[in-house]
């Protein structure tokens, strides 16, 4: 099992690199070259989408990105340190904040119905310490040379 691990700083400009680096450990991989494109924008969309939960929290920790290749899958795990409540865990009848939360739920939603369109196996968990993306696609082997 072979893994690159990335860590950036929370900006939006080290998206772009999370990618590439993706999409070529993808590659070599064995992941299928039609499904590459999918691999890059899942990757963005989740890489973007902490950089923005780490801005809008004051976290100044790194994101995290684990690409891991097993025999017959590809794994990227993309973790933030934004600490996160269960929906159910306002008080009742308590309303988030001026618009402002309200306006983050909404594009952190859009981002995931966004990965999850792009990725048929894809894990979202999130808690009090942050949160992981985990989206997996299959491999084919490499064949082998004479």
């Amino acid at each position: 099992m072979a893994t690159v691990e990335l860590r950036f700083s929370a900006l939006p400009e080290h998206v772009r690199t999370a990618r590439l680096v993706a999409a070529a450990v993808a590659r070599r991989a064995g992941v299928d070259e039609a499904v590459l494109d999918e691999v890059r924008l899942a990757v963005g969309e989740a890489c973007t989408r902490a950089v923005g939960l780490h801005q809008s929290n004051g976290v100044d920790a790194p994101v995290r990105v684990a690409l891991i290749e097993d025999e017959k899958q590809f794994s990227i795990e993309v973790g933030d340190e934004a600490p996160r409540s269960a929906p159910g865990d306002r008080a009742p009848g308590a309303r988030p904040g001026e618009g402002e939360e309200l306006e983050a739920e909404g594009e952190d939603e859009m981002g995931l119905a966004v990965i999850s369109g792009l990725v048929d196996d894809v894990e979202v968990t999130a808690g009090e310490s942050g949160g992981l993306i985990r989206m997996r696609w299959p491999t084919t082997p490499a064949p082998l040379l004479p």
